[in-house]
């Protein structure tokens, strides 16, 4: 190849990554700007991987409710494991877990998994919601197992849709009810209930009630 073809192949290159950089640049980093499902998170401490971690909230921005962890732990161990809490550091938010099924721990099998959060799953709900979390941002969520201990990891915070409707918390609160308003007559006077204020007769003159 000729060193003009060369050169020629070379500015052909460095304008396609120049397009494709700013085609990314302008789409953003939003998991929903892109439409496509975001890298989850991951670790391994000793026997246990966990990977796919997420803090689920509410559908809806600014809705009040149930929050959720959702995650695949991994035992590569020859000791089944279980996992004891799960905690949010930083904030207040206290999580109950729950086994499939409803009953006991959430155990891990020896060299099984364990998957939290879908239907037929262990739950691992978030109670009084991730008040300090926001969608779209990490936030630290430490999984402390009976044998390993504390294994911890940043999480993304995700909105209980699209890919994660199934996962999120079971619990969404209804809208608030709008308030009634209230019955006007023709007249624009509110009605009033029957034998108070005085009647019309035909005549037009009116008269007081009882006479």
């Amino acid at each position: 190849m000729s060193r003009s073809l060369r050169r020629g192949a070379l500015a052909a290159t460095a304008i396609v990554f120049s397009v494709a950089a700013l085609s990314a640049c302008g789409a953003g980093n939003d998991a929903q700007t892109l439409e496509i499902r975001p890298d989850n998170a991951a670790v391994t401490v000793d026997d246990v991987k966990i990977q796919n971690a997420l803090v689920i909230t509410q559908p809806e921005p600014g809705v009040k409710g149930p929050a959720a962890v959702s995650a695949t732990v991994f035992n590569n161990g020859s000791l089944p494991q279980t996992i004891d809490a799960i905690r949010l550091p930083g904030t207040a938010s206290l999580v109950k877990l729950q086994a499939a099924g409803g009953a006991g721990p959430i155990i891990v099998p020896a060299h099984g998994s364990v998957v939290i959060g879908g239907a037929g799953n262990a739950s691992a709900v978030i109670e009084n919601g991730a008040a300090s979390a926001r969608d779209g941002d990490a936030q630290k969520v430490v999984f402390k197992l009976s044998r390993t201990g504390d294994v911890a990891l940043n999480a993304f915070v995700v909105p209980a849709k699209s890919y994660f409707k199934d996962y999120g918390p079971t619990v969404v609160p209804a809208p608030p009810a709008a308030a009634p308003s209230a019955t006007a007559s023709p007249s624009g006077e509110a009605e009033h209930g029957a034998g108070h204020g005085t009647e019309t007769p035909a005549s037009g003159e009116p008269t007081t009630a009882g006479h």
